[in-house]
This record gives structure tokens, C-alpha cells and sequence, in this order.
């Protein structure tokens, strides 16, 4: 046999995943800079790298904006008033990822003639953001063991979509891929607010 016929038959194939019809640029958005190539559980592991690099994100947050890229909302809650924390830096991230995202997921699926892959992450990315929409930056920095909590929140909704947020896959194209994870973000974010919030009370009960 010839080196040729040696590499074809031993040599170690190239598996042809599906992103490799699409550029290289929109593939490395579209997968969070890869992070959607794993082989097993896509979505997790674009979740969670997207939870991992909000901590520096945060940190970066916390020492530009000097604990006021938050904004507090008056709530009501068994007639006592509390606040409720909207995270302008990480809302304004998740909308511009959202938007951003839109084109860069439609020539993807385009040019691999797919629906919604499993490597597309960049919506988890989406969700994870939102999810800390609704937190603090300063207790992020401080108790970054919260990140551990939206990624698992974000995960339950990502997975078994509730609450209508199976029906916000049905939007036409990347305008579907993105929205589910952006509402199911939301409602992570809530409960990781009721979640610190419970958290708090007992410590000090």
C-alpha cells in the first residue's frame, strides 16, 4: 500500500460536521467560539462557557460602572416594598447578542440546511445573559457561586421550555432559535432574584 492507501484506511477520519458548510467567522459565533462543537450536550456546554465568562464580564462591570450599572425597581411584595434589580449591563449584552445573533444563525442554518442544530449555542448565550438581567453585578462578583444557579435554572427552562416558551420556537427562522432561550432567560433571572432573595432571609432569620 501506498501512503495514500495507508492514510485512507488507518488514517483518522474527519468526522463532516455540519458547520464546516458554513464560513468560519459566522461558525465561530454561531457556537460561542466552539463551544457548540462538543460532541455530547451542545447547549450545556454553551451555557455553561457563557456562564463562566460572565464572571470576568461582571468584574469588568463592577470597576467601569462602579455599582451603577444596576437599575432598582420598586416591588411590592406581601405588602412590603423590595426592590427589584435590572442589570443594565447584562440586559443591554443579552439584546445585543440577540440582534447581533440574528443573521449570523439564519446564514448558518442557510448554508447547512439545517433547523435549530444542537452546535447553534449562541442563543444559550442569549439566555445566560438575560438570566443575570436580573441581578445585581456587585453580588455576582462577590458570590460568583449564583452563576451556578442561572446556569441551572436557565438549563431547566432551555430543556423543558414551559410557560410558552415552546411556542416562541415557532417564530419564523433564527427570529424562533433566539427568542425561546431569550424568555426562557427571563424567567431565570426571576427565580435567581426569588432564589437570593429566599437565600438573604433565612441568613438572617
Amino acid at each position: 500500500m501506498n501512503r495514500e492507501e495507508l492514510k485512507e484506511k488507518y488514517g483518522k477520519k474527519r468526522i463532516p460536521h455540519e458547520w464546516r458548510k458554513t464560513d468560519w467567522f459566522t461558525t465561530l459565533v454561531v457556537t460561542f467560539f466552539g463551544s457548540g462543537m462538543s460532541p455530547k450536550a451542545p447547549g450545556t456546554m454553551g451555557s455553561l462557557t457563557a456562564a463562566i465568562v460572565a464572571y470576568p464580564m461582571a468584574v469588568l462591570a463592577s470597576h467601569l460602572f462602579n455599582g451603577k450599572e444596576s437599575l432598582s425597581l420598586p416591588l411590592h411584595i406581601s405588602k412590603t416594598q423590595s426592590e427589584f434589580p435590572i442589570n443594565l449591563f447584562f440586559l443591554i449584552a443579552a439584546l445585543f447578542v440577540f440582534f447581533a445573533a440574528i443573521p449570523f444563525v439564519k446564514k448558518a442554518m442557510k448554508d447547512t440546511g439545517t433547523e435549530d442544530p444542537g452546535w447553534i449555542v449562541i442563543d444559550e448565550v442569549c439566555g445566560i445573559f438575560m438570566a443575570l438581567a436580573f441581578f445585581p453585578t456587585d453580588i455576582i462578583v462577590a458570590h460568583p457561586w449564583f452563576l451556578a444557579i442561572a446556569f441551572g435554572l436557565f438549563r431547566f427552562f432551555d430543556i423543558l421550555k414551559p410557560l410558552g416558551i415552546h411556542k416562541m420556537e415557532k417564530l419564523p427562522g433564527a427570529w424562533g432559535v433566539m427568542a425561546d432561550d431569550l424568555l426562557g432567560g427571563v424567567y431565570s433571572g426571576i427565580l435567581l432574584w426569588l432564589s437570593a432573595v429566599g437565600i438573604y432571609a433565612l441568613s438572617f432569620s
